[in-house]
């Protein structure tokens, strides 16, 4: 790998200081692959500088992952371990700031039983999730990347390892704006200004629903929470009022939707990468505001899988906004990564919606929120919808129209 020292460090800050936006005094819990301890103990240095109390870390292994699908019964699998809950507890009362470094292999569970692994991540989801709602809106958190030579190969499969690595680490850094010659903190001012501006003309607009055309096939209407804010880059957290940016990158203006109110159907531009599973051309089709079809030309099966989660994964949670010219996009080809490919392009995700976008939304409880339309659900899967002649109008409750999005781009 050739990625100098100098520019590490500097990734590592702008993850700790923009992403995270470390306090001083905080509990921070870093998820990173045992492959990345070198920089994890960049990051971690960086966020006992910003002030951290304490930063914990929680290593990712994907071979044990693996191997666990593999040999291990599925309900051994399934159970949650006391010491696993107490944990979960403990996050609830420190809040800490969370770091996730992804730099999963794309193929790291080839072979492994799809529906073994939705049935565990089913029932292990069911278990967590009110530990998870408990913190919801009250901490802050960012998902960055760093490549791994799986990943890379999975990219760039005519390099070798090497060669790759340091490919998918130019792509990496461009696209979360880390130069040598240059201050990627304030590339990110300037960034997040021009996205919160156009998420403050959509509030303005006060569209009650969008609709969506592409000549591949996407047909779709989906309806807008009245009141319900149009956010993107930034987020804050509702304690302490510190702005962090969950995503590194990050493109998009997001939503969430009515939940069960759209008709049509959405045809995915690129694959979606799902436990380490590829799912590959499909589409989702909605009636009365629920997927009852599916087609997927690979990943049927584990994508029927998904909409089976629980009866909130069959609706919608999220509907964002991400322009053709989005530097993702630039990069020229799939990353395998949601994290990434998600803002190359337009997307929506089944399943959780967002509360935080309701007036006074992270003082809500999670029934509180559906009442108001936010859908709820133990997953939250985003898939890529982004097709270059794209069309999105917004319409208005007296049924006036205005474009949003021309082929591909802001209207």
């Amino acid at each position: 790998m050739s990625i100098s020292e100098t520019l590490l460090k500097k990734y590592a800050a702008l993850i700790v200081r923009t992403g995270a936006n470390v306090q001083p005094g905080q509990m921070v819990q870093l998820t990173v692959s045992v492959e990345q301890h070198a920089f994890a103990a960049l990051v971690m240095e960086e966020c006992y500088k910003a002030g951290a109390k304490k930063v914990n870390i929680d290593w990712v292994y994907n071979e044990q992952s693996r191997l666990n699908y593999l040999y291990a019964e599925q309900d051994v699998l399934a159970r949650i371990l006391p010491w696993e809950e107490a944990k979960m507890k403990q996050m609830v009362e420190d809040l800490p700031c969370r770091i996730y470094i992804v730099s999963d292999d794309p193929d790291a569970m080839a072979g492994v039983d799809p529906q073994k692994m939705s049935a565990v991540m089913q029932s292990r989801s069911t278990v967590m999730k009110p530990y998870r709602n408990a913190i919801d809106g009250k901490h802050q958190w960012v998902i960055a990347a760093y490549p791994s030579a799986g990943w890379a190969k999975k990219c760039f499969p005519e390099l070798d390892e090497d060669q790759a690595v340091d490919r998918l680490w130019d792509a990496v850094l461009k696209t979360v704006r880390v130069r040598e010659d240059a201050d990627p903190v304030e590339a990110w001012k300037v960034h997040t200004d021009f996205i919160e501006a156009k998420a403050a003309w959509l509030n303005g607009e006060g569209f009650s629903s969008l609709r969506y055309r592409s000549a591949n096939g996407t047909d779709f209407t989906v309806e807008l929470i009245p009141g319900a804010k149009w956010e993107g880059a930034s987020a804050v957290n509702s304690l302490n009022g510190a702005h962090y940016i969950p995503n590194m990158p990050t493109e998009e203006i997001f939503t969430s939707p009515v939940a069960g109110k759209c008709e049509g159907t959405l045809v995915a531009m690129k694959p979606l990468v799902f436990n380490s599973q590829i799912i590959d051309d499909f589409s989702i089709t909605f009636r009365n505001g629920k997927a009852v079809s599916c087609r997927a030309g690979k990943g049927q099966e584990l994508l029927e899988q998904i909409l089976a989660m629980d009866e909130g994964a069959r609706m919608l949670g999220e509907v964002a906004l991400v322009p053709k010219e989005s530097p993702v996009n630039q990069c020229g080809f799939l990353f395998y990564s949601t994290l990434f490919d998600e803002n190359a392009c337009c997307h929506c995700a089944i399943g959780m919606g967002f509360k935080e976008v309701l007036p006074g939304g992270d003082d809500l409880t999670v029934e509180q929120a559906k009442q108001q339309g936010i859908n709820d659900s133990i997953i939250h899967v985003d898939f890529m919808i982004g097709a270059d002649d794209l069309d999105i109008d917004g319409v208005r409750p007296d049924g006036s129209t205005s474009p949003i999005f021309r082929n591909g781009t802001w209207a």
